[in-house]
């Protein structure tokens, strides 16, 4: 059983969401599908995750990939929150998530005091509504209770009980672009120009299992539960099934699994140690794919950074996963926000360690490529944050 090191380990899981050397522009939507998603509940935090993984990316063009070229959907995902995928692997996802939710009881129409034939009535309804339509949250209330009746009204309204999650997993609804500050809702089979195709639910998720290990491994069974969003049992149904594509190692006393056919990586020795280590510095915004991919988190999060880290801002009740941070060779090296003023964005960035020369160049740099990520000016200042968070 080969040994790895918190460093190799960091290493391979910064290629692999290419934050070593960025993909080309043409590969954006298939960066979204090598990371497992992009988190969009901060919709400008999803385009600065993809602005950190493209070459030259800008916000325009990240806009354009999901609502003009369309070739991102925005939806739910792993976990039951907004995401970032890939339009021609919609129905992929929805068969994987399918299997996740069908594998908790009580059926999500149980909770809401449904029956089976009123939860089909109210998915139906939802369908129904947005044939040929781009509709609002109450746009889409109305025509739903219109179809199937006034308490239908009640599932569809409420932020807090969002009913529309399982409308976006039986390919019924996605979101449209937004109306002002409203957001809006699409039929995903009229909205990408294409019926998202079946899956075997089970294989779906094996097959994003697969994926979750080749970009974040070496993992656990419990980090790709966590992850998705999957209870303890199906997650071992789905981790045996992969029991022979996988190589068992350790991290640091730690039992963990890579992907057989990606043992040894380009660049790297037989012990998973890269030849050439550039030192690799990024400002990633908050509920960013690789902080939410890396298992155990404490492992990103150094003793000495914890209890900085959770003082700020969302930090106090998300920890690393709920603030933009510094990573500095794959650990959370800092915390980072940005405000316009007038038409300069400024960037002020605290470090929790003293950074050398040479990571200050570094530093530099990552300014002004956020900068021209959204093509104004940009001013950086390295200081103290406060406590209050962006």
């Amino acid at each position: 059983m080969r040994s790895l090191t918190w460093e190799a380990v960091c290493r391979r899981r910064l290629a692999r969401n290419f934050l070593v050397a960025p993909a080309p522009r043409a590969q954006l939507a298939d960066v979204v599908r090598a990371v497992g998603g992009i988190q969009a509940q901060v919709f400008s935090a999803a385009e600065l995750a993809l602005g950190a993984r493209v070459a030259g990316v800008t916000q325009r063009d990240v806009r354009d990939e999901i609502w003009e070229r369309r070739a991102l959907v925005k939806t739910y995902g792993p976990r039951g929150t907004l995401h970032l995928l890939p339009a021609d692997e919609l129905g992929l996802w929805m068969a994987a998530l399918c299997a996740c939710h069908v594998a908790r009881e009580p059926y999500w129409f149980a909770e809401a005091g449904l029956d089976r034939a009123r939860a089909d009535a109210l998915l139906d309804a939802i369908g129904d509504a947005l044939d040929g339509q781009r509709l609002t949250r109450a746009e889409l209330a109305g025509a739903v209770a219109e179809r199937a009746g006034a308490w239908a009204r009640d599932y569809i309204l409420p932020v807090w009980g969002d009913y529309l999650r399982p409308a976006a997993l039986t390919g019924r609804l996605c979101f449209g672009p937004s109306r002002g500050s409203q957001v809006t809702y699409v039929r995903p089979d009229q909205w990408t120009g294409r019926a998202p195709e079946e899956h075997d639910p089970d294989e779906a998720l094996a097959a994003i299992c697969r994926r979750f290990i080749a970009a974040y491994g070496p993992v656990a069974q419990q980090d790709f539960a966590r992850w998705i969003g999957l209870p303890p049992e199906p997650a071992r149904r789905v981790w045996g099934a992969l029991a022979g594509e996988l190589e068992e190692v350790t991290v640091e006393g730690r039992h963990a699994w890579i992907l057989a056919s990606t043992a040894v990586m380009a660049g790297e020795d037989a012990q998973g140690v890269e030849r050439e280590r550039p030192v690799v510095l990024r400002l990633l915004p908050r509920y960013d794919c690789y902080v939410l991919g890396c298992g155990p988190r404490s492992g990103i999060l150094p003793e000495a950074a914890r209890a900085r880290v959770f003082s700020y801002g969302r930090g106090r009740f998300e920890g690393a996963v709920g603030v933009p941070v510094l990573l500095l060779d794959g650990l959370v090296a800092g915390l980072w926000e940005r405000r316009m003023r007038g038409r300069r964005l400024e960037l002020r960035v605290e470090p929790f360690v003293e950074l050398t020369q040479s990571q200050r160049r570094l530093l530099d740099a990552e300014a002004a490529r956020v900068g021209d990520f959204f093509g104004t000016a940009v001013a950086l200042a390295v200081e103290h944050l406060g406590e209050a968070g962006a």
